[in-house]
Formats: structure tokens, sequence, C-alpha cells
């Protein structure tokens, strides 16, 4: 007698094209663009951290902050020269000639047709001069800060999952290298950040370790899915959706290695709220042969998930 084959359950698969919208803010992953945490009554920073500000502002503020110091020096240069009137040239009354024959003495231009004469307009020059040597080199070593530093073109997927591994409940979420090179000695770091409360009364946020199934790699080219079983030792242990929203819990993850081009270490940080953590769901098999029996790895379908 030849029994039939059970048919397995159908599944259904989804594209992720957006995480859901958090229903918290997220602590971990504070930008000036979308500020989720408001900090008052902390000392203003001022000038005292002035270099750190400059690596940190957006890509158009260093060369808006250039522009604006170029022009500001300048514009008091040419106000100083109008009040000695000793250039050669310049019509007395013309602040554009001022101005332009301080944009020629701070760039060590010298056209020659605007000269400076007697001992203030010389002392002036010399003090630009002076600067214009200050700015440049001031100029150069920002610009080289902020462009020569190594980062990070590290994707998350835009879910985590929960799902079944080896008979264990498992969180899952995935990485990938978006450049062409390798990040050596790779590892990551996963920690739960929640809400707790003491046996005082006393409310205070904590991080708690969560292992992962491999925490480091020798070489992270391509893709990277890292797993967290959920067993007795895990504080995930027996939680649900509901329980993760009371603890207002968000998974925190950090991710280095050393860029093999740049030769230096280099960071990725990511966390998902519990409502970018999907239940019995798992991700699609991003990795595939095309007709020619070469190894195709679709970044496309990174953060498709479909029914356990």
């Amino acid at each position: 007698m030849v029994r039939k084959a059970t048919p397995k359950p159908k599944t259904t698969s989804f594209k992720v094209r957006r995480p859901p919208t958090p229903s918290q803010p997220r602590y971990s992953t504070v930008s000036a663009k979308r500020p989720d945490i408001f900090v008052v009554g902390a000392e203003r920073r001022g000038l005292t951290d002035l270099y750190h500000q400059v690596l940190t502002m957006p890509a158009w503020g260093l060369p808006a902050l250039l522009a604006a110091a170029y022009l500001i020096a300048n514009t008091l240069f040419a106000g100083l020269y109008m009040l000695t009137g000793g250039v050669d040239g310049m019509r007395q009354t013309s602040f554009a000639d001022a101005f332009f024959f301080s944009v020629q003495t701070l760039s060590t231009i010298g056209y020659g047709g605007m000269v400076p004469k007697g001992m203030a307009a010389n002392l002036v020059v010399t003090v630009e001069a002076f600067f214009g040597l200050a700015l440049v080199a001031v100029s150069t070593g920002l610009i080289f800060a902020r462009f020569s530093r190594a980062t990070a073109r590290v994707v998350f997927s835009k879910v985590a999952v929960i799902t079944s591994f080896e008979g264990i409940p498992t969180l899952m979420f995935r990485a990938a290298n978006q450049r062409g090179n390798q990040i050596l000695e790779a590892e990551v770091m996963l920690n739960l950040l929640r809400q707790t409360v003491t046996s005082e009364g006393h409310v205070y946020r904590r991080f708690q370790e969560l292992k992962v199934e491999r925490a480091r790699t020798p070489m992270f080219a391509l893709t990277w899915t890292v797993m967290h079983a959920i067993d007795e030792s895990s504080p995930l242990y027996g939680a649900t959706l509901e329980d993760l929203k009371a603890w207002q819990a968000e998974i925190v993850i950090v991710l280095s290695g050393a860029d093999d081009i740049f030769a230096q270490r280099i960071h990725a940080r990511h966390s998902y709220l519990p409502d970018e953590i999907l239940w019995n769901q798992r991700f699609e098999d991003i990795l595939h042969l095309d007709d020619q029996g070469n190894r195709v790895v679709d970044y496309g379908r990174l953060h498709d998930v479909k029914d356990e």
C-alpha cells in the first residue's frame, strides 16, 4: 500500500518595504535629523568642543562654515583697509575694491593693481597674511580629518524575527556589507535595553547582554545572520510582545571590525524596537544559483520575511 505524502503547508512571504512606525522613542540611535530625546539642563558646549561639533556636523556644514569664515574675514579686513586709506589703486569710497584687495592678500595672489602704502596698511597686510596661513592650515586639517575617517557601509535588516531554530525560539536579524571589500575580525555585540523597577521602587534603564551564537567572524564580506537563542539563560525567555512594550525594550546592536582598505577600525550601530520584531517569521533565502551556476547574493531580498 502506497501512502500519499502529506502536502507541506504553504508559507506566505512578503517584502518589508519600511519598518513599522515605532511606538516609543529610540534611545540608542539619536541623531540631529530626528531627535527622539530632548536634553535639557546640560552645560552648553560652546567653543570648548568646537572640533567635535565641526567633525559631526552635516556634510554641507563644513563647506558652509569655511565659506562663512572666509567672507567674514575678508569683510573685516576690507573695513580696516578703508579706515587706513593706504592702498594705491583703490578708490577711497569703494568697499568692493577694499574687499577684493583683501581677497588677493589673504590668498597671496598679488596681481599688482592695488598695493599697500604706509605703515598702517602694511601692518594690516602682515596680520592678514598670517591669518591667511592659519586659515589654510586649519581648513586643510578639518577637511582631511572629516574625509579621512573610515566609515562603515553596513545595512541591517529593517526588522528582526523570532523563529524556531534547532527547536529553540531564536531572535535573528541580518547585516550586509554594502562595499565590495572585507571587514576583518568582525564582531557583534547584542544587548537588551529595558526599563526595570528595583525592590525599592526605583525605575531605571539597564543593559542586559544577549549572547549570540557567533559573536565573531574572521571575515565579513557579504551577509551575516546574527542569532540569539531565547533559552532559560536569555533575558528574553518567556517574554511576549506586550512584555517588551511594557519594558520599553530596545535591542541594541554594535558591529565593529577592521576595514581592509583603510586599515582602520570601523563601527556600525542599529537597534530594534518591539514593533520592529516579527514573531513566528523567518527570513527569505537571499543566496541562490543563476543559470550559469554562479552564486548570487540578492541584497534586494535582505529584508524579506515569510511565515514559518
